[in-house]
């Protein structure tokens, strides 16, 4: 037992220590529990895990003239075969898609509804069709081979430009394939401001389309609990509340009839949240047949049909004066959303990532237009960033691209039109408020941080081996919260000397656990291992879960609000102990005491004087508004003009992420981040043959992720001197502000690369991902 003084635990452990990370032991011993290690749900479900193996489609686009099952039936260990027609006429119900858009002529956004097994048509390759269930993982495949689907195919789409033409049409309410579009700003004024302009920047800009990959597959086991008469759904998820919501209201149960329980979570990246028509698809089973049914994802699966990210063509335009101030931004996009609109990823596109499209700096004449297209691939959702980085690519393109135009150096236009501190609160464009920032400061610190005046001699360094070394900045926000600022925590001081916390918010690999169980330290002053967190369970709170980085912004904060709420009701128990006026007891140290006398009374040992010998506190607390994390990151390349292969080489950040609770945690964050956005500027993309619909990069072996040797020793830092004021902890947000500053960083510093060896023509015809083939055609172009 520790014999540290609970002061002493809280200098130790508290906020701003690097912690060890709780969870790390179990899972470096192998000892996690992820959905696929078990057979049941619960220990007292019904019998062993059956297994579950769903038929695909193998075209992009087509009609089910039938599907014939009998075979399947028959085969030796089948429990149950399913079709779509099936679900159907059982009254599952299809799936949430897109709401509260529009289509240009006002009318209600289009999207065709998506069943969890397709039903009548199917839309993109890999639409699941069919589930056979078995006893062993063998046997439910050999049967989902002896499905005979008749399919009548129709004519696919899968890029923009085809889509738009309705070269084919997935839903006969839109014949242009348009879900829905937005508008932001004013055109007419935009316009004016372009027209009296002494510079114009125009840029076409690709996003393309990523693949969310996890370490761990998405996994449902599914299971009938008889003595409770409910589903037990065990998965991979970072919104049980959200996922047990879908699954009982699609399959007409009541809410209460359907419990989520989350374990170990390997990675999700906005990919796994909400339900999905596997789930929903495997719950149905182990409904029908009593049994825990388990389906666990092949890696090809996730490729075909989970939710990809991005996926945006823009036409960017910047308009500025001959002193370089910005007078109007156009931005003009349109979203592949792929053959079934999600109501997260339409959003995303046509509404999160225009909040911050302005960034960091003071414009207020906008023109924005965004279009969510249907095409035959597989829905968009949040990826990692989720509208962010596309908004912060195309306008720190421009910048850098302006600075080339104009002459100007790029910190100094930089400068010339960053939010100036006095002006916070500051009202964006697109009527977003920024409570606090320190822009300049945060880009001053960072080039600092990066020796961004010493480029020249290690360019020089490169040039004597035959490299051109270029030189990448992005000054940046993001906002952060999920627009859900509400969050319910439980805390249960026990008298076993534990106190145990649960939230809904859910750990994915980011330490939220560790981070959340700093912050009752501090509250309580009680050394670390006295508290246990529990996350992951609908029947112990619901909650919104982890998405927009706000694990700690809300989360912790209601966490925080919740400690403080239960020493408050120890103060008024131990008032009655102690037969004194609440006004005069004291906590401190782990210990309620009256002022002014030796009468003190442990924390602990007042839950034990409780009749359930517990001190328990329901709390429900919101964050006033969302957090604006902002950071300057600088990045440095090494292009080989023989090969076209880029190389980062140096990589320098200031973030402003407010205050930090655990720093290392905060950095791998950051640094993990900016690797998934450097993947994406030199290396990832989900590509579609055009002409059949079929998924090219359906395997690691054809689709490029980043791998460890590509990486390198980041140079990141924090200030924290800018704290949030829209949440109690003063915190902001921090999963995604790595990904976001990155991928602009990188492209610009290859665009600087090309301009520095006399290239300049080449920076606007930059596309991503900047593969060694595509640099080199580029330069031989």
């Amino acid at each position: 037992m520790s014999t540290s003084t609970p002061s002493q635990e809280v200098q130790r452990f508290g906020s701003g220590q690097s912690v060890s990370r709780m969870e790390d032991d179990a899972l470096l011993r192998g000892e996690g529990c992820y959905a696929d290690d078990l057979d049941a749900a619960l220990p007292e479900a019904t019998g062993a895990a059956l297994h579950l193996v769903f038929v695909r489609s193998p075209y992009a686009h087509a009609r089910i003239v039938s599907a014939d099952t009998s075979a399947a039936r028959a085969m030796p260990g089948v429990q149950l075969v399913v079709t779509g027609a099936e679900l159907a006429a059982a009254g599952v119900k299809p799936l949430p898609g897109a709401a509260n858009f529009k289509r240009a002529d006002g009318s209600p956004l289009v999207a065709a509804a998506r069943r969890a097994l397709a039903h009548e048509r199917v839309r993109f390759v890999g639409e699941p069709v069919a589930a056979v269930v078995a006893a062993t993982r063998e046997q439910a495949k050999d049967a989902a081979e002896a499905v005979m689907v008749d399919y009548e195919e129709l004519p696919a789409v899968v890029t923009l430009p085809e889509a738009l033409a309705g070269q084919a049409v997935l839903c006969e309410q839109a014949p242009d394939n348009v879900v829905a579009e937005t508008r932001y700003g004013k055109a007419d004024e935009a316009e004016a401001a372009f027209a009296r302009a002494a510079h114009v920047v125009r840029l076409d800009l690709t996003h393309q389309r990523l693949a969310a990959l996890t370490l761990e597959p998405r996994s449902v086991l599914a299971s009938w609990v008889e003595r409770d008469q409910r589903l037990v759904v065990r998965m991979s998820s970072q919104m049980p509340s959200g996922a047990r919501n879908s699954i009982a209201d699609l399959l007409g149960l009541e809410r209460k009839s359907v419990r989520v329980v989350v374990g170990d979570v390997g990675g999700g990246f906005g990919m796994k949240t909400g339900a999905y028509p596997e789930d929903i698809a495997t719950a149905y089973c182990a409904q029908q047949l009593k049994a825990s049914v388990k389906w666990v994802a092949e890696r090809s699966e996730e490729f075909l049909a989970t939710t990809h990210g991005r996926d945006v063509q823009t036409e960017a335009s910047l308009a500025l004066d001959a002193s370089g101030k910005v007078l109007a931004l156009r931005v003009h996009s349109a979203a592949n959303v792929g053959a079934y609109p999600t109501g997260t990823g339409t959003a995303i596109q046509l509404l999160i990532g225009p909040w911050v499209q302005t960034g960091v700096y003071d414009i207020q004449t906008i023109d924005f237009h965004f279009k969510a297209v249907m095409t035959n691939c597989a829905p968009t959702g949040a990826y990692r960033g989720a509208g962010r980085p596309e908004a912060i690519y195309n306008i720190e393109r421009l910048m850098d691209e302006a600075a080339r135009q104009t002459g100007l150096d790029r910190t100094e236009l930089r400068r010339r039109n960053m939010i100036a501190p006095a002006q916070f609160p500051y009202r964006n464009a697109m009527g977003q408020t920024y409570d606090v920032g320190a822009f300049e400061s945060i880009m001053e610190q960072g080039l600092k941080l990066a020796d961004w005046t010493g480029f020249d001699q290690r360019a020089a360094e490169s040039a004597a081996r035959g490299k051109w070394r270029g030189q990448g900045l992005a000054t940046f926000l993001e906002w952060t919260g999920g627009n859900v600022m509400e969050e319910r925590v439980t805390l249960s001081v026990q008298a076993d000397g534990v106190i145990e916390v649960f939230s809904a918010v859910m750990p994915m690999g980011q330490g939220i656990a560790t981070t959340l169980a700093q912050l009752v330290v501090d509250a309580f002053g009680v050394p670390l291992d006295k508290v246990r967190v529990i996350l992951g369970d609908t029947d112990r709170g619901d909650g919104f879960g982890t998405a927009g980085s706000r694990s700690l912004f809300t989360g912790g904060s209601a966490m925080k609000v919740g400690a403080d709420r239960t020493i408050a009701h120890g103060k008024a128990l131990a008032a009655q102990e102690f037969e004194a006026s609440e006004a005069d007891i004291v906590y401190e140290a782990g210990r309620f005491s009256v002022a002014g006398t030796d009468l003190s009374l442990g924390l602990f040992e007042l839950a034990a004087k409780q009749p359930e010998q517990r001190i328990f506190m329901d709390s429900t607390s919101a964050a006033d508004g969302p957090s604006w994390p902002n950071g300057c990151h600088a990045c440095e390349v090494e292009l080989d003009p023989q090969t076209g292969v880029v190389e980062v080489v140096a990589y320098a950040s200031m973030n402003d992420v407010g205050r930090v609770v655990n720093p290392t945690i905060v950095r791998g964050q950051l640094d993990g981040g900016a690797v998934q956005g450097m993947g994406q500027a030199l290396c990832e993309a989900v590509v579609y043959d055009p002409a059949t619909g079929q998924l090219l990069t359906g395997s690691l072996m054809d689709y490029a992720a980043p791998r460890a040797d590509d990486t390198l020793v980041f140079l990141t830092d924090m200030d924290q001197r800018v704290p949030s004021t829209n949440n109690p902890l003063g915190v902001k947000g921090v999963g995604e502000l790595g990904t976001i500053g990155a991928t602009p960083a990188v492209v610009n510093a290859v665009a600087d690369a090309l301009a520095r060896a006399g290239r300049k023509e080449l920076c606007t015809r930059l596309q991503m991902p900047l593969t060694p083939a595509r640099v080199w055609e580029l330069l031989n172009s």
